[in-house]
């Protein structure tokens, strides 16, 4: 082989060797296919390195590297990507966008992340994802529409944070999860409502939270029992209050240990992210009373009404029959006194005669009376007006 083909042949491999690391791989990460695994080599920077990724990648990991912020756009440039892992990174900044032209997306864990906050819409663009995870990044509060959109989402896991409640309306669009984890967090209730569309979740996990066992929570309690019942899995819901409930799962309290609460108690008192009641002192009164208050207090009053308004009819039915056997009495007492009078009275020669005021006070007896003369034994029974009085 002669000088010129030795020369062609360097050039070729340089051409080759030169095409290759421009499609290649980084030199930070393994590639295989259409997976690049790039975890712990201590990236601070993701600017220059994914340009250096092949456009067909479906699988990229990043776990436990220096990476701090997510720029907008950050992996626009491999729009195939079905698999995103940040998780152990120093990530505190998320741009709204950072995930923008990732519409392929199916599953992100940001796990183990100092996440100063999630801004809205930062998932809007990620339509097909169906596994999000969002554990130990530090949230103590999330927003009403931070999901939204992901309709497709079945697997979602928000443990290991600081959240204290959850903001109405943040599952609302999650009709496909099956599966949720609000473990080891600081919630003390939840309500119903918010589980009560989910209805393909099989799997709950609620372990870890300091749950407080009161009417806020007797709703919530009748749906785990539900989804129990339709074959759904649920670790343990323990109580931490009151106090002779503590450490025992609110699924094996028996309903009576409610029979108190209303079925609104749910709804207000909710607490701030440093677990004091709203409006101080007298604010947290009310809280207890709430929780606490009689079964209906519309029903209670209305009860007492009608109580008194019977227990009234009775007294005044009870005042007539004493009064009419008042009366009665007198009437037979005058007739008895009477009758005796004139069985000592000595009859006159003409033959008996009718003393005209005797017939005319036995007229003024009712019929009763008269029965009571044929019917009435031989003992003489003498009442006087004072024994009515």
């Amino acid at each position: 082989m002669g000088p010129l083909s030795l020369a062609a042949s360097a050039s070729l491999c340089c051409l080759l060797g030169t095409l290759a690391l421009a499609g290649g791989c980084p030199a930070a990460c393994v590639c295989a296919g259409t997976d690049a695994v790039c975890n712990d080599q201590g990236i601070a920077s993701l600017r220059y390195m994914m340009d250096q990724l092949p456009k067909d990648i479906s699988v990229l990991q990043l776990s436990r590297n220096n990476l701090s912020t997510l720029e907008p756009g950050a992996f626009s440039s491999v729009a195939s990507l079905q698999s995103l892992d940040l998780s152990s990174n120093n990530i505190s900044v998320l741009h709204v966008r950072a995930f923008a032209n990732l519409s392929r997306l199916e599953r992100l864990d940001l796990s183990g992340n100092p996440l100063l906050g999630m801004p809205v819409g930062i998932f809007s663009e990620l339509g097909k994802l169906t596994d999000l995870v969002l554990s130990d990044v530090g949230l103590y509060a999330l927003s009403t529409d931070l999901l939204q959109g992901l309709t497709q989402l079945r697997r979602l896991d928000l443990s290991l944070n600081r959240l204290t409640s959850l903001p109405r309306g943040l599952l609302g669009g999650l009709q496909e999860l099956t599966w949720l984890s609000l473990a080891a967090n600081s919630l003390h209730s939840v309500q119903r409502a918010q589980f009560e569309h989910l209805s393909e979740l099989q799997s709950l996990l609620l372990v870890g939270n300091p749950w407080e066992c009161d009417c806020t929570l007797v709703e919530f309690k009748h749906w785990l029992e539900w989804m129990l019942y339709r074959g759904g899995q649920v670790d343990a819901l323990e109580c931490s209050l009151p106090r002779e409930l503590w450490g025992r799962d609110i699924r094996a309290v028996p309903a009576e240990m409610f029979s108190h609460c209303t079925r609104d108690s749910s709804l207000p008192c909710f607490r701030a992210p440093d677990g004091q009641e709203p409006g101080g002192d007298d604010g947290a009164a009310d809280c207890v009373r709430q929780r606490y208050r009689a079964v209906s207090v519309r029903r209670a009053a209305a009860t007492v009404v009608v109580a008194g308004v019977v227990c009234s009819v009775v007294c005044v039915m009870m005042v007539v029959a004493a009064t009419y056997g008042c009366v009665y009495a007198s009437l037979a007492a005058k007739y008895q006194r009477e009758k005796k009078g004139k069985a000592h009275k000595p009859p006159s020669d003409g033959g008996e005669e009718k003393d005209p005021e005797q017939e005319e006070k036995s007229e003024l007896l009712p019929d009763v009376a008269r029965e009571t003369e044929v019917t009435a034994p031989a003992v003489e029974v003498v009442l006087s007006r004072e024994v009515c009085v």
